[in-house]
């Protein structure tokens, strides 16, 4: 479905993350959000690992807190600290210093360059954010092994500055206490391996498996805008929060410009550091034993047509088709990346209308699979033919999702002009929101319900605009009943007043929206 808001610009960012097409009324347009981020910027360099032990000279005027957690799970645990600036100037470029003094061992991090030497441990700023502005923080996390004792450290250092610090003490497991409440669970991977089997998925030993989950906006927007890579956290903690809401999958918009790293895009936030990032999240998801799905949302091509959501020829908005030149280079390159990670589906565009361009529903499902010269699209369009061509070239035998027409409202062709895979891996990919024009049970039952006896569908969004759950609780009881996997927008903290929004927070704080979805993952 299209969508009406612009891009946003410079902070402070009053723009919604989601720029899109005219929609008919009632539109779905994302809020605007007034909290400023932490961006990263790309002038500055990240300093040299130096271990703990070395007589690293502090920086002068630097101020800073540093607080320490753990998820303790007996045997290992997740380290999570978070760096606040507390002075009057931008730290930048950073490296975080502290050391244990047991027997811990570095298993893997994320959100910054981990190393240890002995029991000192070294953090260093990844590429995509050397810069912690004043008042603001920024969390990194590790996995660690550990026998006997799991004392926390006591003291800190950033840039050689003693920092804080901010403790909580590292709990013991204790095996003989009942607990009043229900703790969030540890990470538990790896993620299940999925394929298609028959008219569901499934995972690798056969058992069905059906994806309830998440879309986390901000990797399609953030980068292309000059703000960063990801839209608040993408930690450890935030992905507990969300585990916590008993999800299985995290759907995550990409940009072609910044996976390309287009000349458009500033390179703190394009190329090699794009893809390090989402490859860091995505291996964070799978550790946590969820599904990655990664759709290509944002693509190149000039389009000014029907329902066109801007003029750009970059990739800064929703266009009908994605365009050859971009979208099959980006898909090669992402399927290479992720080839042999079955637990990381492909969503190979996110919202297609190219009807509305070429002026009929045969000649938009004719573009929509093969591509080409569309009538009144200005540019060569990857079809969806192409875009599977091009992923299993590389070997990649992943699920890949397609959506249908009408921004993925409109499924009644798919089957009619479903590409040719030789894997026989391919989902339905089905957006569902309160004002689409397939949006009651008669239309379901008409249109998706006889889908889902030949083709897996992956509602790849659903929501409401009203900051309700009540289109919810029709839904998707009749999702649960037809075996469709979903996966609702979005795990972000806009107002939801005027856009689908999970949550208040990022601990997980649900809307009344995201309440009503929670309860019935909860229930399920």
């Amino acid at each position: 479905m299209p969508r009406t808001a612009p891009p946003r610009t410079a902070p402070p960012r009053t723009a919604p993350p989601r720029t899109a097409p005219a929609r008919t009324v009632p539109a779905r347009t994302v809020p605007a959000r007034t909290a400023a981020l932490a961006a990263a910027t790309a002038a500055c360099a990240a300093l040299a690992v130096l271990p703990l032990t070395a007589s690293a000279a502090p920086t002068a005027g630097l101020s800073c807190d540093v607080s320490y957690a753990v998820n303790d799970w007996g045997g290992g645990f997740t380290a999570n600290l978070t760096i606040t600036d507390t002075g009057t100037t931008a730290i930048n470029g950073w490296t975080l210093g502290y050391a244990y003094t047991g027997n811990q061992a570095l298993q893997n991090g994320w959100n910054g360059t981990w190393t240890q030497t002995g029991q000192a441990v070294t953090v260093t700023n990844p590429g995509y954010a050397p810069t912690i502005n004043p008042g603001a923080s920024y969390t990194t996390s590790a996995n660690f092994a550990y026998s006997g004792a799991n004392t926390a450290p006591t003291t800190f250092t950033v840039n050689g500055t003693p920092c804080g610090p901010q403790s909580s003490p590292s709990p013991s497991p204790t095996p003989t206490t009942t607990p009043t409440t229900t703790p969030t669970p540890p990470p538990s991977g790896p993620a299940p391996a999925v394929h298609v089997s028959g008219s569901t998925l499934a995972k690798a030993d056969g058992t069905p498996i059906a994806l309830h989950g998440v879309n986390r906006s901000g990797a399609e927007f953030m980068c292309v805008q000059g703000h960063g890579i990801f839209d608040g956290p993408a930690d450890q903690a935030s992905v507990t929060a969300m585990k916590a809401w008993r999800v299985n999958a995290v759907r995550v918009p990409l940009n072609e410009d910044c996976w390309l790293g287009h000349s458009n895009v500033d390179p703190a936030y394009a190329g090699p550091a794009y893809i390090d990032a989402v490859r860091g999240y995505v291996d964070l998801l799978h550790r946590n034993g969820l599904v990655a799905v990664l759709d290509l949302h944002w693509t190149d091509g000039a389009y000014t047509g029907p329902s066109a959501g801007c003029s750009d020829a970059n990739a800064t908005c929703q266009k009908p088709m994605p365009d050859a030149a971009g979208a099959l280079p980006f898909w090669t390159s992402v399927a290479q990346t992720f080839k042999g990670d079955d637990a990381t589906v492909f969503d190979l565009f996110n919202e297609p209308y190219p009807s509305r361009a070429t002026g009929s529903e045969a000649s938009g499902w004719a573009c929509w699979r093969d591509g080409g010269s569309c009538p009144g699209i200005g540019f060569q369009v990857a079809g969806m033919q192409a875009m599977v061509d091009a992923v299993r070239s590389t070997g990649a035998d992943n699920v890949l999702m397609l959506g249908g027409q009408e921004y993925a409202n409109d499924l009644t062709q798919w089957a009619a002009y479903q590409p040719a895979d030789p894997l026989h891996n391919l989902a339905a990919s089905w957006h569902s929101y309160n004002f689409n024009t397939c949006s009651t049970g008669s239309c379901w039952d008409a249109q998706i319900g006889p889908l889902t006896a030949h083709i897996p569908v992956v509602t790849g969004e659903l929501g409401e605009n009203d900051c309700a759950h009540g289109y919810l609780d029709s839904l998707l009881p009749w999702l649960d009943q037809h075996g469709v996997s979903y996966l609702a927008w979005a795990w972000n903290t806009w107002d939801c007043r005027s856009g689908p929004a999970l949550i208040s927070s990022y601990d997980g704080t649900p809307t009344a929206f995201g309440a009503g979805y929670r309860a019935h993952l909860a229930g399920g």
